[in-house]
């Protein structure tokens, strides 16, 4: 499983693009058959900062996404929309990855 997070810092003046074009590219990404989840957050404390959160099968997943032409186009629009470059956190994980939180029981209340 590929784990990856993005950090990105949008233009206030292109936030509006920034939406519509996160929008569609979100869309697109969900349809790709090696992806698992794709999703982001706007930040709680910061109206410009967002938190992209994307999660595919296996590496091979992974690099046939990043060649799509819609992520080749993503690429080019958002450096339009960032302030700086974006952070990066990618991670590589065994198998599926997930563990049960075990700080978390459901009870019936």
């Amino acid at each position: 499983m590929i784990l990856i997070v993005i950090q990105a810092q949008i233009r206030p003046d292109r936030h509006d693009e920034w939406l519509a074009g996160i929008d569609e590219y979100t869309r697109k990404v969900r349809e790709e058959p090696g992806n698992i989840s794709f999703d982001y957050y706007r930040s709680g404390t910061d109206p410009y900062e967002y938190a992209i959160i994307e999660v595919f099968r296996d590496s091979e997943a992974g690099a046939e996404h990043v060649k799509t032409a819609h992520a080749q186009q993503f690429f080019v629009d958002m450096g339009r929309w960032v302030t700086k470059k974006p952070n990066l956190n990618y991670q590589d994980l065994p198998g599926d990855a997930w563990v049960e939180m075990g700080e978390v029981t459901p009870t019936n209340d």
